[in-house]
């Protein structure tokens, strides 16, 4: 069986922001747990602070029990989706947002049922304004749905000039 271009660079994709976020997060697990942290401080704008997120998004709807499990049933189900969308389309700019969006849910999720919480530790902040701890998976998922948004004002903003 001969795999197509799409599928391959769908893939690779895929597995970057699942690996770099899997390196990152037992890298900064193990050294936080062998040198018993909390926060460390990098720079004036940047601290590695370790919180485990039990909720969604910016720890939003921070639960346990059934509400947890119904979470992580509807993450499971947005990952199905985004394979058939990737399956579905033939737009480069779409499955190359889709696969970083499914790169990063897939690291995640992982952490949702293994740890039962997701590691999240990278503190950006200016002054005493801090920004919610995230990770490399946020960060996948967040560049995909931008490259989404800009592409579909780009090809928004091409038809409507075609009709002109």
């Amino acid at each position: 069986m001969r795999l197509n271009k799409k599928f391959i660079i769908s893939l690779i994709t895929i597995f970057l922001c699942f690996f770099l976020d899997r390196v990152s997060k037992f890298l900064v697990i193990d050294f936080f747990l062998q040198n018993n942290l909390q926060n460390l401080y990098v720079n004036t704008y940047l601290n590695i602070a370790l919180i485990w997120n039990k909720g969604i998004a910016f720890g939003f709807l921070e639960s346990s029990g059934g509400f947890y499990h119904l979470i992580s049933i509807i993450i499971t189900t947005i990952i199905l989706f985004l394979i058939y969308l990737i399956y579905k389309s033939n737009i480069k700019s779409e499955i190359f947002s889709y696969s970083l969006i499914l790169g990063g849910a897939f690291g995640n999720l992982i952490d949702r049922l293994y740890y039962q919480a997701v590691p999240d530790f990278l503190d950006v902040h200016f002054n005493q304004f801090h920004w919610f701890t995230f990770n490399i998976a946020d960060i996948c998922i967040t560049i995909g749905i931008v490259l989404l948004i800009i592409f579909d004002f780009l090809v928004l903003s091409i038809s409507k000039n075609k009709n002109e």
